[in-house]
């Protein structure tokens, strides 16, 4: 079975394209540095051609909220015209838990956008929806940092590792579509400071993590569950003790 995977040269897209090659199918990358522009639509005809899944894991290279809408709208709208005109039978796109409960979040009401154009394409789709990636501890730090300081809401995290992300998304992609959505996580909820300052430690960072009920996530104030899944949500093995311990 081909698939093309739209960002299939970043951190999560890489790791997809070798999980689906270990099944034997055949898993092309589609990125700018394959000659693949999701926004211009260029090469998007030709690397489809022949292909049976499509699997989403792009991501706008400005985080800007009009950059970031307009990026996920017209990438988007090119990918599923494309598939379209190709016959691919399957869309699997990879977003964020809690999408729907941050519309003051650009970057959330971006990911809205997309998962509206996705349902209502007419191609059977899967849409994965993952958790906060071990990965970004640091600079998800570095957003909520004044001084030597950083502020955290007083909220709850359940992240995971990204290897566990593209496990997910691979197996999405060689299962029958959902046509809905399925949750994953990490194995754990944390405090957003334990997770903040269990991650800071592990790399000697002297910074002070400190909850502050008002400190914004990426713009948004958060409640208490805001970032976690829902009950039925699929839990990944690897814990973030775990995680850290594996790069020393």
């Amino acid at each position: 079975m081909k698939v093309v995977v739209i960002g299939g040269t970043g951190l999560i897209g890489s790791k997809v394209v070798a999980k689906l090659k270990e099944h034997g199918h055949e898993a092309v990358p589609a990125a700018p540095n394959t000659g693949v522009n999701t926004l211009t639509g260029e090469g998007l005809a030709e690397v489809l051609k022949d292909a049976s899944v499509v699997v989403d894991v792009s991501n706008s290279p400005s985080f800007a909220d009009d950059a970031v809408m307009e990026f996920f709208r017209t990438s988007t709208t090119n990918v599923l015209h494309a598939e379209a005109d190709a016959g691919v039978s399957h869309h699997v796109a990879l977003s964020i838990v809690g999408t729907d409960r941050l519309p003051e979040n650009g970057y959330f009401r971006a990911k809205v956008a997309q998962e509206e154009l996705i349902k209502a394409s007419g191609i059977a789709y899967s849409i994965v929806h993952a958790t906060q990636f071990f990965e970004f501890v640091t600079g998800i730090a570095d957003s909520a940092t004044e001084g030597d300081t950083v502020r955290v809401p007083d909220a709850k995290i359940q992240p995971m590792y990204s290897d566990d992300v593209a496990t997910a998304v691979a197996g999405a992609a060689m299962d029958a579509p959902l046509d809905g959505v399925v949750e994953i996580a990490g194995p754990e909820a944390f405090s957003f400071d334990e997770f903040i300052r269990t991650g800071l430690a592990a790399g000697n960072d002297p910074r002070t993590v400190v909850v502050d009920q008002h400190a914004q996530y990426f713009g948004s104030e958060l409640e208490e569950n805001s970032l976690l899944p829902g009950p039925g949500a699929h839990l990944a093995e690897t814990r973030f003790a775990d995680w850290l311990a594996q790069r020393k």
